[in-house]
């Protein structure tokens, strides 16, 4: 059973995830808004848990504190750019073009850390780029507003590479509940002048939009953040990287029945490919 158990912890982190778009469709709420409480939710949640460590865990964490803020900060823009995508295009869309950022994530590595990428690497990235243009393309062309919407999220890509980048500098120095709870905060906190400045009220929420507030927090915030941190810290990252691929065909195929958005063969041809190129990304880098 000990063995199974970060198996376990990464297949409840997937299907965790899974439902964060979800919950925003359900909430009938602005994306933003949905984030924020997911945030927030989650911080409170985690605080009494935080503060029970042991004290050398929380002194580490005062000392290395800027990078969860960072992390949280690009987490916060992530949200809340993938948010104001989910007004103008469906689930799928969403959620493909938001989990290309282990592509922009791999070429920082690249220019930066000087890592060396072979032709897997860039036969993957290619295929994605592909992917993603002919997903753009074909929504431009039938709805623009779609497209906007695809535009959005593949914008908040960029956003959760640096959030990706962040943690992984971060997770170096801090455990997994440290790193979690002080990004969360952060996260919350970019969120709310986000939702000021576009006009959307925090308050006045009816019963089912609170559900998915709570369900974005304790499901996808929570329960998905810890079981994806105790999974990368057993299993290999080349193991977890390509297994999360799964994560938005899951959403995309869940979008059907529980959000009434069928996909289309454009999406289905294209997405495919995104993830064909995605995988050979994660693999190469893995």
């Amino acid at each position: 059973m000990k063995k199974a158990l970060p198996y376990l912890a990464l297949l409840v982190g997937i299907l965790s995830l899974t439902f964060s778009s979800l919950f925003i469709r359900w909430s009938q709420a602005p994306g933003p808004v949905v984030s924020f409480y997911r945030m927030a939710v989650a911080a409170v949640v985690l605080f009494p848990f935080f503060m029970f460590q042991p004290r050398v865990e929380r002194q580490a964490g005062a000392k290395w504190i800027l990078l969860p803020i960072l992390a949280g900060v690009f987490s916060g823009l992530d949200h809340a750019t993938w948010g104001f995508s989910l007004a103008l295009t469906n689930v799928a869309n969403a959620t493909l073009l938001n989990n290309i950022a282990p592509l922009w994530v791999a070429l920082v590595a690249f220019f930066l850390w000087k890592e060396r990428l072979g032709r897997r690497f860039w036969g993957g990235l290619a295929l994605a780029l592909a992917g993603a243009v002919f997903v753009l393309g074909s929504d431009f062309l039938r709805h623009p507003g779609t497209g906007t919407g695809d535009l959005l999220a593949a914008g908040s890509s960029f956003f959760y590479a640096g959030y990706f980048l962040f943690t992984q500098r971060s997770r170096v120095h801090l455990n997994t509940l440290t790193h979690l709870w002080l990004m969360v905060v952060t996260a919350g906190l970019v969120l709310i002048p986000v939702n000021v400045m576009a006009g959307f009220s925090l308050w006045g929420y009816g019963l089912p939009a609170i559900l998915s507030f709570l369900g974005a927090a304790l499901i996808s915030q929570v329960a998905g953040y810890l079981s994806l941190g105790y999974a990368l810290g057993v299993l290999p990252a080349s193991l977890v990287a390509p297994t999360m691929i799964i994560q938005p065909v899951l959403t995309a195929i869940l979008a059907v029945p529980l959000a009434g958005e069928p996909l289309s063969w454009t999406q289905v041809v294209g997405g495919l490919t995104v993830l064909a190129g995605i995988y050979l990304v994660n693999t190469k880098r893995a």
